[in-house]
Order: structure tokens, then sequence, then C-alpha cells
């Protein structure tokens, strides 16, 4: 009998090995083993445009509250003897909506302050769903939480984008390139 049993405890010694094994794998996998909560995987590229002209830029997809996907573009331009600029670019994808010129990009944060970006495009844009609005002054001023971008439209509507986190602190990765 105690053979049986010397063996049944075993089996069950190796059994609940390997749960805990696939157990703590799926946790770490699924991210829930995340040891350092603000890692960011930043993508911030850099661009010699010229000689001594300099691109530093965040691109991303995002969605729209349509579903609609936009092509996000922070960037930074250093010319030399002169001061930098720092844009966003929306671009839309097919199927979204036509941007109304010239008008400010309303940017709302988590705490629900509203911050308005000037459009670069004052007369007409290169096309009907791009828009590019001035972040140099606004950038710095931004927690890095989640935001609400508010694409300005015909009538006062907007059209809404949701920035996670990881891609406002991407932006001031941007914004502190290049110094």
């Amino acid at each position: 009998m105690s053979s049986i049993s010397r063996n049944s405890a075993k089996r069950l010694f190796w059994w609940l090995i390997w749960l805990g094994i696939l157990t703590i794998s799926i946790y770490i996998f699924l991210g829930f083993g995340n040891f350092s909560s603000q890692m960011v995987i930043a993508a911030v590229d850099k661009l010699e445009v010229a000689p001594e002209e300099i691109l530093y830029r965040s691109q991303k997809k995002l969605d729209d509250q349509l579903g609609n996907v936009w092509q996000v573009i922070l960037f930074k331009q250093n010319y030399p003897g002169q001061t930098q600029s720092v844009n966003l670019r929306l671009v839309g994808f097919p199927g979204s909506a036509e941007l109304f010129h010239p008008q400010p990009l309303k940017i709302t944060t988590a705490t629900g302050q509203v911050f308005t970006a000037a459009d670069v495009f004052l007369d007409e844009a290169p096309a009907p769903t791009i828009g590019q609005y001035d972040f140099k002054d606004i950038l710095p001023k931004l927690p890095t939480k989640p935001l609400v971008l508010g694409i300005p439209l015909p009538g006062d509507r907007f059209i809404n984008i949701s920035v996670p986190q990881s891609v406002v602190q991407e932006w001031q990765l941007v914004m502190e390139s290049g110094r």
C-alpha cells in the first residue's frame, strides 16, 4: 500500500509543479508579471532631412470614436539658425471625415483640462483628410496621461481620437530629443 501512495504522491507533486510553471508562464505572457510600472517602448525616429536639418518623429495608427483609422504623427524639426517646430499631423485613411480648416485642434486631458493647437494649414490642406497643428507650446504643458484629440468638423462637431498614455510619453521623448 505504501508504494502506491508513494507513486500517487510523486505524480501529484510533479503535476502541481507543472501546473505552477504553466500558471506563471501564462501570467508573464499576458503581461501581468510586468514588474516595471512605467515601461515604454518608444519608436522615436531621427531623420536627417538635409545638411544640419534633423527631424524627430513618433508615428502611430489610432482609431477615432467611429472606428476609422488615423495616422497620428508628432514631429519636431530642427533647422540651423532657426527655432524648432513641433507639429502634430493627422492623416485620415479612406472613409475618414474631411477636416474643417482653419480650426484649432482640441486636446482634452484625463482631468478635463482643455488645450487648443493652432491649425498650420490656414487656407488649404494637401488633402481633405489631413490636418496639422502647432504643438510647440502645448506639448511641454501636457501631462503624461491619456488624452483625447478633438478634430474639428463643420458645424461645431468633432471627431475624437483617444491617445494612450504610452503615445503621450513617446511624444515627450520626441520633444526632448536633440536638445
